[in-house]
């Protein structure tokens, strides 16, 4: 038998940690924090800023 609903320690649908444990970052255009998604798990190190709006604006500015 597998889990049944409810049981402690079961995570819906398979998912890894909830977004409160997340790693997390801020912005350093807009001061805002974004958290770890997982389209850039393996670019992390790299991600500096929230959107593109934001990456756009950084390079704008003299």
């Amino acid at each position: 038998m597998g889990r049944q609903r409810g049981e402690p320690g079961a995570r819906p649908g398979g998912r890894g940690r909830p977004p409160s444990e997340r790693p997390s970052k801020v912005c350093p255009v807009c001061g805002r924090p974004f958290s770890w998604r997982k389209k850039w798990a393996t670019v992390w190190e790299q991600v500096i800023y929230c959107s593109d709006r934001c990456r756009n604006s950084s390079r704008s500015k003299p």
